[in-house]
């Protein structure tokens, strides 16, 4: 089996595509795998939704289940030199799933696993790691009318590959992120060993493991809280001209107890422009609506902001019920005048929003361009400085996308797990979602990787209190800072779980090791 391996890494006795299919073929055969390997269309591995870099893989391997992962780890450490990257739906912006001559993993080809369970009167479901999270949506609220309680705003993504992460969205500020809200795992560490972990089972690695960036193993089973989903949802978006009044608005509603605020609160920074892709376009929720600029005060800046939220509420509610929940809600805030949008919708409908963007992006092309995308994490206490200097600043004239801003609480997380984040009990997700229309003239890629180095750069040099959200760095130095006093921890638990650092190279945290 590991003759197979080495051939391949070295590309000994391989002169034709017929011998690479033979050579998967018995490496299939020795690895006594219930799926397949592909060494021939590998194309789709060695690419990601970010555009911005490609590897060549030796082999996709599609597994039917855990086991199928398990062997595939354990001969990868014992080759010499190889890696294994776990691949999703390949929304990664850096590389972070790509492996260069290496194995990779598509986790979507793993086994349908999907059942709700009650323990002690709360509701969960187990559903595979390479689940997308819109079938399990899907599947819990019409079968079930139960749902999972944290979301991401895309749900084109995989259970396995955001719980690596964080997943964010506007109920996090209620419930923490999808880290926050996942109780149990299955596991495939670097050893290749299998382990069902839980807060109180296996902790270190569970705790490891969310959040971990895929370093001390694939998630390939996760048990998920879930609550009784909503019927509808009321969406409603209103503009600010002030930075200020926007984050104290927003700040309220996010410190609110339940049942006193919305159930989702996001915002985002817009152009004060006519720019379809920058400015007063983006706000309207509605085609039939339409953005009035005659009601923006002329002391107002070249950007605007935007503050979204949703209340979600059952069919037997009668809409005057909804409509005084919301006014009461609104009548707090202190918004411009006349600059309201909403719409209501199905709770499935709201959370799918993004869907339709995704159908239009792949029909117009942009959906295949680069998309040199920035994550940040920014305390309050630093927020207002990083509005002057990058928003209406470097930022002026927006990014091509939307430039979500929206407050967190650092109390909803679980700082047990490897995610890092600032150190106020407030803070602000930052992320500017870029988009390059082919058939517009707009920045290249390399400008834009460009601007997200300066806006970067301007955060140190300020001494802002920052993390990056689906980090990328080109060195060990920087993942040191970026962990600060937890890289420690992270090394260690590295060294128990991924000896060989075998796991997920694409993330250029650690180097192979050849031998324990």
């Amino acid at each position: 089996m590991i003759a197979y391996l080495e051939r391949f890494v070295h590309g000994n006795d391989v002169e034709s595509r017929q011998d690479e299919d033979d050579d998967c073929s018995s490496l299939c055969d020795a690895l006594d795998l219930q799926g397949s390997i592909d060494c021939v269309a590998t194309g789709l591995a060695g690419k990601d939704f970010g555009g911005l870099y490609s590897m060549k893989p030796l082999a996709l391997v599609r597994p039917v289940g855990s086991d199928d992962v398990a062997r595939v780890v354990k001969a990868v450490a014992r080759s010499s030199n190889l890696t294994v990257a776990a691949r999703g739906n390949g929304h990664s912006i850096n590389g972070q799933a790509m492996v260069d001559r290496g194995l990779v993993i598509d986790m979507r080809s793993m086994e349908d696993h999907f059942q709700v369970v009650r323990i002690n009167g709360t509701a969960y479901v187990d559903v595979s790691g390479g689940a997308l999270w819109e079938d399990v949506l899907k599947r819990c609220v019409s079968g079930f009318g139960l749902a999972p309680r944290s979301w991401t705003d895309y749900l084109s993504l995989t259970v396995g590959g955001t719980l690596s992460n964080a997943g964010v969205s506007g109920q996090a500020f209620r419930y923490g992120p999808q880290t926050s809200n996942v109780t149990e795992l299955e596991v495939v560490t670097g050893k290749g060993d299998i382990f069902v972990c839980s807060e109180t089972e296996n902790s270190e690695l569970f705790f490891g493991a969310l959040g971990g960036l895929g370093q001390f193993g694939i998630i390939t089973r996760a048990r998920v809280l879930l609550q009784p989903a909503p019927d509808m949802v009321r969406w409603i978006r209103v503009v600010y001209t002030e930075f200020e009044e926007f984050t104290r608005d927003a700040e309220f509603l996010v410190t609110r107890q339940e049942g006193d605020s919305f159930d989702y609160v996001e915002g985002f920074v817009f152009v004060n422009s006519d720019d379809p892709s920058n400015g007063w376009p983006t706000v309207p929720i509605d085609p039939n609506q339409t953005f009035d600029p005659t009601r923006i005060p002329r002391t107002a800046g070249s950007v605007l902001y935007c503050l979204e939220v949703a209340l979600h509420y059952r069919n037997t509610e009668h809409p005057s019920t909804v409509d005084t929940v919301v006014d009461r809600l609104l009548g707090r805030l202190g918004f411009v005048e006349n600059l309201k949008f909403e719409v209501d919708l199905s709770y499935m409908e709201f959370l799918l929003r993004v869907k339709r963007a995704e159908e239009h992006a792949k029909a117009n092309g942009i959906w295949d361009a680069p998309h040199p995308w920035l994550n940040l994490f920014v305390s309050k206490s630093d927020i207002a400085d990083f509005d002057r200097t990058v928003f209406k600043n470097i930022l002026k004239a927006g990014v091509g996308g939307p430039m979500l801003v929206y407050p967190l609480l650092r109390s909803m997380w679980d700082t047990r797990t490897s995610v890092v984040i600032p150190e106020d009990e407030i803070f602000y997700i930052v992320a500017l979602l870029r988009f390059s229309p082919p058939y517009q003239k707009c920045p290249s890629a390399e400008k834009m990787v460009a601007q997200n180095h300066e806006v970067i750069q301007c955060c140190i040099k300020r001494g802002f209190d920052f993390k990056l959200y689906l980090p990328h760095y080109d060195s060990q130095d920087g993942w040191k800072r970026h962990f600060g006093n937890q890289w420690t921890r992270f090394v260690e638990m590295k060294a128990d779980f991924d000896p060989l650092a075998i796991l997920a190279p694409g993330q250029k945290i650690f180097s192979r090791n050849r031998h324990l």
